[in-house]
C-alpha cells in the first residue's frame, strides 16, 4: 500500500505501515513545548530580568558621618521652599555686579542680617568701604561662593538654621581631601593655610532661618 500524501508531495515512497507511523509520531513530540524545569532552592538557574540590581558602591569619602555630626549636605532641593527663594533673590542680585542691588533684598528680610560683630546702619555703606576695590564687588563674589558650596542644618523647631559653608562648623585639621577642595573654593589660599594651622574658620559664613530670614553674612 502506497501513502498516497507521499506521492502528491513528491516525496520518496515506502509503506505506510514502516516509515508514516514513526514521522508523524515524531512530528507529534517536535510539536509539544518542552517544560521548564522547576528551579530548586540555591540552583544555579539565571535569575529573572526583573530581579532588582544591587545598589552601586557609595562614591569615596561619602561615609557616614560620626554620630552626633550634622550632615553636609549638597542637594538644595533639600532646602525649604522660603530658603531657595532667599537663595534666589541673593544671588541675582550679587550676578549684577551692582552691590547696590542688594539693597532690596536687604529690606525684604524680616530683620536686617548681621554683617559684623558690631551694629550696621547701613550695610551697602559697610560692604563698600570693606571691599578691595570700594565697590563691593569681592564681597558680592564671596557671597556667592559661599552660598554656592555645600551646607549643614542646625537645631530644631523655630531654631532651625542653615549654615553655608558647612567646614565654617568644622575641624579644619580634620578636613577629607574632598572637603579641602571645597575650602580652597570658597576661602583664598593665603588665608586658608592659616585658617588650617588654627583649625579655626574665620572667613565669611552665613545663616537662614527655614523661614526663609537671612540672620547673617559675616566673617
Amino acid at each position: 500500500h502506497v501513502s498516497r500524501a507521499a506521492v502528491q508531495n513528491g516525496q520518496e515512497i515506502s509503506p505506510a505501515g514502516e516509515d508514516e507511523k514513526p514521522q508523524a509520531m515524531a512530528a507529534s513530540e517536535a510539536t509539544k513545548p518542552e517544560a521548564a524545569p522547576a528551579s530548586k532552592p540555591g540552583s544555579d538557574a539565571p535569575k529573572s530580568e526583573s530581579a532588582p540590581s544591587p545598589a552601586p558602591p557609595a562614591p569615596p569619602g561619602a561615609e557616614a558621618p560620626p554620630p552626633g555630626t550634622p550632615e553636609v549636605i549638597y542637594d538644595f532641593n533639600r532646602l525649604p521652599d522660603e530658603i531657595r527663594d532667599t537663595l534666589q533673590s541673593i544671588v541675582v542680585a550679587a550676578q549684577s555686579g551692582n552691590i547696590d542691588e542688594m539693597l532690596p533684598v536687604l529690606e525684604e528680610n524680616e530683620l536686617p542680617p548681621m554683617l559684623s560683630a558690631t551694629a550696621v546702619s547701613d550695610p551697602i555703606a559697610f560692604w563698600k568701604k570693606n571691599s578691595a576695590d570700594g565697590q563691593g564687588h569681592d564681597i558680592l563674589a564671596a557671597m556667592m561662593n559661599v552660598f554656592s558650596s555645600g551646607f549643614m542644618r542646625k537645631g530644631e523647631g523655630k531654631d532651625v538654621m542653615y549654615i553655608w559653608p558647612y567646614f565654617a562648623e568644622m575641624d579644619l585639621t580634620k578636613l577629607t581631601p574632598a572637603q579641602e577642595v571645597d575650602f580652597y573654593r570658597v576661602v583664598p589660599p593665603p588665608l586658608g593655610v592659616e585658617m588650617k594651622k588654627s583649625g579655626k574658620y574665620t572667613y565669611y559664613r552665613a545663616g537662614i532661618g527655614a523661614d526663609g530670614v537671612w540672620h547673617y553674612f559675616l566673617r
